[in-house]
């Protein structure tokens, strides 16, 4: 299938490794001009090396910045052709804050979590919405995390604030730029292969007293599918919600979790 989307620039934020890194494979794959943002500049060149040579006609840049700070949003922004206003696809993503009891947890700790995954998105969504309107066509996809809908007890940071911003896009993506071609959609992760899915697998593992891989055992069987996502399935997931076909979807929370959570609805 022809996503449509051949030509387009798309701006995906901690595109490194992990699912950032599976997002812009796929939208690359499709022809898509892709500018990667992340804090480490060598897994950052690595990546961008990756994709140049996996694909000689497209562009790929690499911006190595904090996405969280002003400076950095700044930089990722001044790319391909101006402020915000030249991308035509949007994928936050920003690693979630760190496990734990909330007792333990003090304001700094609330407001970081909020900075990085609620806060940054929507700065991002500002500094492009209007732009991608103004042409009829706009992207933006957030990877969130399936805890949105069924929340981890020792992920309340990352509860708490992607769960702020999607409610946040619910009204968002319902306002007048649903009629000017832009959709705002968040994609939700379950446990996939990544750095987080190790670290959070290793905190369950201290508290519980047994080893990481007996954990990541007992996760696997609670999956219908009884494995793990990887990268490359979510990415293709991401590149579908960026194309013409998904132009009817928008306001939607796309659960990715091989059937592990188990309501209706």
């Amino acid at each position: 299938m022809d996503l449509g989307i051949k030509g387009k620039w798309a701006l995906v934020c901690g595109a490194s490794k992990g699912l950032g890194l599976g997002c812009a494979q796929a939208l690359v794959a499709e022809g898509v001009n892709v500018v990667l943002v992340a804090r480490g500049a060598p897994d950052l060149d690595a990546a961008v090396n990756a994709l140049r040579t996996s694909a000689p006609g497209v562009s790929v840049l690499g911006v190595a910045a904090d996405i969280i700070t002003p400076q950095g949003r700044a930089a990722a922004l001044s790319v391909a052709g101006g402020p915000g206003t030249a991308f035509d696809i949007l994928v936050n993503n920003a690693g979630g804050p760190p496990p734990g009891d909330f007792r333990a947890w003090e304001r700094e700790d609330w407001i970081k979590a909020l900075d990085a995954n609620m806060l940054t998105p929507i700065e991002l969504i500002k500094a492009v919405v209007d732009g991608m309107a103004e042409r009829g066509f706009g992207r933006i996809v957030n990877i969130t995390s399936g805890a949105v809908k069924a929340p981890i007890g020792i992920l309340g940071l990352s509860n708490g604030a992607r769960t702020g911003l999607t409610g946040f896009v619910a009204g968002l993506a319902r306002s007048d730029i649903a009629a000017r071609g832009v959709t705002i959609n968040n994609l939700l992760p379950g446990a996939f292969e990544t750095e987080r899915l190790r670290t959070t697998l290793g905190s369950l593992a201290q508290k519980a007293g047994q080893t990481v891989e007996a954990v990541a055992d007992s996760r696997r069987k609670g999956v219908p599918a009884r494995r793990f996502g990887n990268p490359e399935e979510f990415g293709a997931i991401c590149a579908f919600l960026c194309s013409v076909h998904a132009g009817y979807m928008t306001g939607q929370n796309v659960l990715a979790d091989g059937g592990a959570y188990a309501g209706t609805f």
